[in-house]
């Protein structure tokens, strides 16, 4: 079930209404990057040049480090600031999903605003966990790299599956479901684990992520042999 979920999973993000979904979120990532870094750079600039007056090249020099030190430090967070942005679109993907792979089957729901935002910003944490742990291995590199794939999946599978099962289900009834098949959903998320630990590959992360656990959930509903509710 999870090779399969994932198979259909990894053929679809790649498709053109997933793509526009993909270039929306890194658009806005790249954006909001580009106004930080240049005002980052402009507030350190404007704190140097009256103190180091005298001293012009050691205030270009300290701007040239401090731009240096920006570009990894806004490369660490692509990420998860797509994340944030993602989160947003999760609705459109799994929609285009089940009317692609179950068009005999009653829709999903989107969530309302305010939980969906609220849904998007837990995406967003887990995502920077998840990226801060990857950092912490790169740093320290005798921890063992099991570490970060089963902190992750089991992070990531969660709150993913999460989504998908609320389409159709109460938060109480996702939780349930969940539980009950925790192995399955547990082995998902170390696909995703093991994706999101690709670079650049990483930022299509909550596309993919969100097409496999709604082919997950899927799986599972028609295991326990009862259509899944739409929700109210």
């Amino acid at each position: 079930m999870i090779i399969q979920s994932a198979r259909l999973a990894i053929s679809q993000i790649f498709e053109q209404q997933f793509r526009s979904v993909l270039w929306k979120s890194l658009g806005l990532t790249i954006l909001l990057l580009v106004v930080a870094w240049i005002g980052l750079e402009a507030l350190v600039s404007g704190i140097l040049t009256p103190l180091l007056g005298p001293w012009p090249w050691a205030t270009t020099i300290i701007l040239w480090m401090l731009g240096a030190g920006l570009v990894v430090g806004l490369g660490f967070l692509i990420g998860p600031v797509t994340a944030i942005f993602a989160g947003i679109f999760l609705d459109d993907v799994a929609q285009r999903v089940e009317e692609r792979n179950y068009p005999g089957e009653r829709p999903g729901t989107a969530m309302p605003m305010v939980p969906s935002m609220i849904m998007a910003a837990k995406f967003t944490v887990v995502v920077i966990v998840a990226n801060l742990l990857a950092l912490l291995l790169v740093l320290l590199p005798f921890v063992n790299v099991a570490i970060f794939f089963f902190v992750n999946a089991w992070l990531l599978a969660r709150e993913y599956f999460q989504f998908a099962a609320m389409r159709f289900r109460s938060e109480s009834e996702a939780n349930a479901l969940r539980q009950r098949y925790a192995p399955e959903i547990f082995l998902a998320g170390l696909v995703i684990a093991g994706f999101m630990a690709v670079p650049l590959l990483n930022l299509l992360t909550p596309l993919f992520a969100t097409a496999l656990m709604v082919h997950v959930h899927k799986a599972l509903s028609a295991r326990e042999g009862v259509p899944a509710a739409r929700a109210a």
